[in-house]
């Protein structure tokens, strides 16, 4: 992204979180509040960074300078748009915005996204109006109207905002490329505030996830290959690639409503032919066999709901309060299958070493 800044003098610079008033630097003449100014283009770089950022590659580095952003040529008239500092919801804005001319607030949510900004408090009430305050919006534009995307609503409260700043919060679409309908009819329609989840927007979930838990599973699961064998090996990949790959694909389709009882469903399902194959070794006892089937259905099912948990947490078909709910009722129980499934395993490697089986 290509942006410039309107620098203020020397003289006017502020110590930082501190508001940059007009300054006249001894003179009658007052010097404006910062203003940078952006484009609607997407080139390379942005796509390059977007990609990056889906991958998970240098997450926290993937954001922009927060303040206020000139798009076009704005008069006091025109617009203006609240946005996080996640780069890719900034671009998402700003290219909807292609061939209009608006101011764009940009609020400090150290690189996260609008809706989960929203949930943590950064995109909040108390931002907005302290971003409203140090860029000097109330001086720069007549309107008295900030448009903030609907995912950001559970943190701004727009009664709130009006007390302490004087601006009126107009809460927009749920998607960016609804807003030129939007902005020509001046009201959403109700498929623009329906929240939907679909299978393109779950599977670019997929690589962040991977990039988190690949590097152990490759550990584990080269550790299994000399300890148990391949199929044990597989097991493992096969746990992980259920909990970040399957699971966010066939999410709707799973049984149950909770995440953790949804991977724990379809981690018992990846589980049963790998307890099946080991309760089908000939090469071993009856009593073995059986154990080694019940620790495939104990510690795969496990892997894969607490995997599955972690897409509470990129998806709005969840709230802070339901997670905190599945957190403490289910990982209890995640962790007591997968030791349960643990210990077994290591009575079936203290057998072999002692060459009971």
């Amino acid at each position: 992204m290509d942006t410039h800044t309107t620098a203020a003098p020397p003289c006017c610079t502020s110590p930082p979180g501190r508001a940059l008033p007009s300054c006249s630097c001894g003179t009658d003449n007052p010097v404006p509040p910062e203003i940078r100014t952006t484009g609607s283009q997407i080139t390379f770089a942005n796509r390059l960074d977007h990609c990056l950022a889906r991958w998970g590659i240098n997450r926290s580095g993937h954001r922009v300078d927060p303040g206020l952003y000139r798009l076009g040529s704005p008069t006091p008239e025109s617009p203006v748009f609240a946005s996080a500092n996640y780069t890719l919801s900034f671009d998402a804005l700003r290219s909807a915005l292609a061939g209009r001319d608006a101011y764009i607030l940009v609020l400090d949510t150290k690189g996260i996204n609008v809706w989960c900004a929203a949930g943590k408090g950064t995109f909040g009430t108390g931002e907005l109006v302290r971003r409203i305050e140090v860029t000097g919006l109330a001086g720069i534009v007549n309107t008295r109207t900030i448009i903030v995307p609907q995912l950001g609503a559970p943190g701004i409260s727009a009664l709130e905002v009006r007390r302490r700043s004087g601006f009126r919060v107009e809460y927009g679409p749920v998607r960016a490329r609804d807003l030129p309908e939007y902005l020509m009819t001046g009201k959403a329609t109700p498929e623009m505030r329906r929240v939907w989840f679909p299978v393109q927007d779950r599977i670019v979930l997929v690589p962040v996830e991977m990039v988190h838990v690949a590097l152990p599973a490759i550990i584990i699961a080269a550790a299994l290959w000399f300890i148990a064998g391949p199929v044990a090996a597989l097991a493992a990949v096969s746990a992980v690639v259920a909990g970040t790959v399957l699971f966010p694909i066939l999410l709707p389709y799973i049984p149950t409503r909770d995440f953790s009882t949804k991977g724990l469903f379809l981690g018992a399902v990846v589980a049963i032919p790998f307890a099946i194959a080991f309760a089908s070794d000939p090469a071993q006892p009856g009593w073995a066999r059986l154990i080694a089937a019940i620790t495939m259905l104990l510690i795969m099912p496990a892997v894969t709901a607490y995997l599955a948990l972690n897409f509470t947490g990129s998806t709005t078909f969840t709230s802070r309060t339901g997670v905190k709910k599945e957190i403490f009722r289910y990982i209890p129980v995640m962790v007591c299958m997968a030791v349960s499934g643990i210990i077994l395993a290591i009575v079936l490697g203290v057998n072999r070493l002692l060459g009971v089986i």
